[in-house]
Formats: C-alpha cells, structure tokens, sequence
C-alpha cells in the first residue's frame, strides 16, 4: 500500500495503532526525517533520540493530521519541534545579548560555494547546542527570529547574536578545516 494512495484509510489504521501501519510510516519517511534531526544534534545517536522521540510523538497525535495537508511537512514540523524541545531540556545557561558581539562577522557567499553537503553538517554538527538550533532554525528553516525568539523562550537580540556568532563559528571551523580558503 502506498501512503500517497488512500491516506484516509492508511491514517485511520495508525490511529487505531495497528502496527503494520505504524511501521510502514516508520520505514517510508525515517530517511526523510533523519537529516532533519541530525541538524539540530551533535551525533547520531543524540539524533537518533530526537527523531525516535519524534516518532512517539507523531504515533501519539495522529488522530491530529488534518486530511488533505502535506503529510511529510506535517511529520517534519513534529521533529523540528521534538529536536527544539530537546534542545530547551539540555539548555541551562543562555547566552549573552547582542552587546556582547562586537566583532561577529558572516559568512561571504563565496565561501559556501566552495563545500559540499557533507562538509557544511559536518561544520554544523561541531557548533554548541545553542547556536546550532538558532542556525537550523534561520537559516535552513526559514523561522525568523521573533520565531525562535517564542519557540526558544529567549530575547529576540539574543537570537540574532546567537546567529551571528554560530555563523563566525562556523567559519572559523571551515577554516581550519580547510573547507573555506580565505578567512
């Protein structure tokens, strides 16, 4: 059975739990949802506890999935949201306000096109927690920062500095790295 085909009826059965269900949307989207939770942690297996925690959420609220809406989007906005809540769980210290990044600089653009995929989550994967999830959630998710600002209980300066310094950081790791040739 597709999951493209008859969504209805393929809802209906993870809802009522059947596991055949529930293991066929486990095995169709896990590659899909992976990377997304590999971008908010620093290894495999703290990803693969965000996206397992995921899944228990997605099982969980089901009964939730409004027909007709994009179900892939639908699961990847219940793993942003479980890699974001384990993020606040680990989270015990905030950083500083945007006073204190004086001297924070971006990457040029340049500079992108010189690495690969693998290279640039690699850089990503090394950033601390905190600078990782705001970069994720700006920068590849789009979210603006009043966004995260709500969704991570911070200051809204204090996002922006965060994003800046994650993306200094981030330079700085290329260039030793030698992924990124001019500083």
């Amino acid at each position: 059975m597709n999951l493209q085909n008859k969504e209805a009826d393929f809802i209906s059965a993870c809802i009522k739990n059947e596991e055949w269900a529930q293991k066929m949307l486990y095995e169709e989207y896990y590659p899909k949802l992976y990377p997304v939770s590999i971008r908010y942690t620093k290894d495999s297996q703290e990803a693969l506890d965000v996206l397992h925690d995921g899944f228990l959420k997605i099982f969980k609220n089901i009964g939730k999935y409004k027909e007709g809406t994009n179900l892939e989007a639908w699961l990847k906005r219940i793993v942003i949201n479980t890699a974001i809540d384990h993020y606040r769980k680990k989270s015990r210290t905030r950083t500083s306000d945007i006073e204190d990044a004086h001297d924070v600089c971006t990457l040029e653009a340049d500079a992108v096109s010189q690495m690969n995929a693998n290279a640039i989550l690699g850089a990503i994967s090394e950033l601390p927690d905190q600078y990782r999830t705001i970069f994720n959630l700006f920068i590849i998710e789009g979210f603006s920062h009043q966004e995260i600002s709500d969704k991570l209980g911070i200051n809204e300066s204090t996002s922006r500095s965060n994003l800046a310094k994650a993306r200094k950081r981030l330079k700085k790791i290329l260039h030793e790295k030698q992924i990124v040739t001019n500083a």
